[in-house]
């Protein structure tokens, strides 16, 4: 919608008043300071929008009078970065939202300046200061216990539905890269057919887009509307994580199968070689790329893309290698349990991973993913049997999962 459409819009609202969608704020500063609206209030109506089916809060417009009162110049951008920085870090996980800065004309026909605040609806349920509300009408309410259970139900926080199925508020089928959904479509069936079949699109109270699976594996950005779903690389030249030692960095986004390309080609590029002492001196690699392609894919595959403020971190350090991926083992799955049993958080993802993607050469195989159960011990036991270390599995802080490898030593004796 261009700026012209919006600005006769919003005038229009702002005649008939606020309502479930819509939401005006006077702006009061003092100094460097906004005073009004107060930073509380503020993050619950973002919050209550999120978790309600989204809105629209106009900064600038007095919501008694209906006057437009509009925003000092000079204090633009910093309300407009205020509002942001609420967003990220008053509520909980952060809700994202979009800004536009408009033009609108008082009474006088003087244009003023205004703060335009879209909060789509959220997959998720938001609180600020622990206390969760949503929009009921022109004000916000707190919601009672069972409402708010019913809530986490709908939005598959609990689960009860798969969470890589959910629909991506305001995603539509146009975001899809065509050249990335070729190799999903058969020529005897229709398009909008097969993708609601692999549970690619997902529609809700009317809406048709994209499903967080179809986000993650159609679009050349997932960032865009997951803001953490990529793979964070860094390498250190020591054993510690220390800004000063770091000598490669990248973040591997884009559709899921590109990062795991890209984060594998990111360890083949840093490792070092572990020399044997045998005679005529062997070269071994630090770190077994089949093992390392395993733990990758798993960590892709399996995290829980339902904790926005987390990405997947692989760090390499001179002895060893970290890699964290976000969310506590699915289910009843114990740390003990992960060399015999296979648990799927995002059983759609797995499914089409394991159907439509080819490994690369270092896996030793043809899918991306085979459905046996065998990652986890071979990883294992590659590694270990090329560093004679065993790899270590740990969650920490009971929401994210570590795997640190160690690294093939200079010196490695053959037995």
């Amino acid at each position: 919608m261009t700026k012209t459409d919006l600005a006769r819009e919003l005038l229009f609202h702002i005649r008939l008043g606020e309502d479930s969608s819509i939401e005006f704020k006077q702006v009061v500063c003092d100094g460097t300071r906004i005073i009004g609206p107060h930073k509380d209030k503020m993050a619950l109506e973002i919050a209550a929008f999120a978790n309600s089916q989204g809105g629209r809060i106009v900064l600038g417009v007095d919501d008694k009078t209906r006057e437009v009162l509009g925003i000092a110049d000079e204090q633009v951008a910093r309300v407009e970065e205020w509002v942001v920085t609420l967003s990220q870090q008053a509520i909980n996980p952060p809700v994202p939202l979009h800004t536009r800065l408009l033009q609108l004309p008082d009474r006088a026909g003087m244009a003023k300046t205004v703060i335009y605040v879209e909060i789509p609806r959220s997959i998720m349920v938001h609180a600020s200061n622990g206390r969760y509300y949503q929009r009921v009408g022109s004000t916000k309410q707190e919601m009672k216990p069972e409402v708010l259970m019913r809530l986490f139900q709908q939005r598959s926080q609990s689960r009860l539905i798969r969470f890589d199925e959910t629909l991506v508020p305001a995603t539509t089928l146009d975001d899809l890269d065509r050249s990335l959904l070729q190799r999903f479509l058969r020529a005897d069936t229709p398009e909008a057919d097969q993708l609601r079949k692999l549970h690619l699109s997902a529609s809700e109270h009317g809406q048709l887009g994209l499903s967080i699976s179809g986000v993650l594996l159609l679009t050349p950005n997932p960032t865009q509307w997951l803001g953490n779903a990529y793979v964070q690389c860094v390498c250190y030249s020591g054993t510690e994580r220390d800004a000063h030692d770091q000598l490669d960095a990248a973040d591997c986004t884009g559709p899921l199968d590109q990062q795991i390309n890209d984060a594998l080609a990111f360890v083949r590029k840093n490792m070092r070689l572990a020399a044997t002492k045998t005679i005529g001196r062997q070269d071994l690699p630090q770190y077994d790329l089949g093992a390392v392609f395993e733990a990758i894919v798993n960590a892709v595959a399996h995290r829980d893309y339902s904790m926005t403020g987390r990405r997947i971190r692989l760090h390499m350090f001179a002895d060893r290698l970290e890699l964290y991926s976000p969310g506590a083992l699915p289910n009843s799955l114990s740390l003990d349990g992960l060399m015999e049993n296979t648990v799927t958080r995002n059983e759609t993802i797995v499914n089409l991973l394991s159907r439509y993607y080819n490994a690369r050469e270092e896996a030793g195989r043809q899918a991306l993913i085979e459905r046996r159960g065998e990652g986890v011990p071979k990883i294992i036991k590659a590694s270990e049997a090329l560093s004679g270390k065993r790899p270590e599995y740990r969650l920490v802080d009971d929401d994210e999962l570590l795997l640190i490898i160690y690294a093939a030593s200079k010196d490695v004796q053959d037995e």
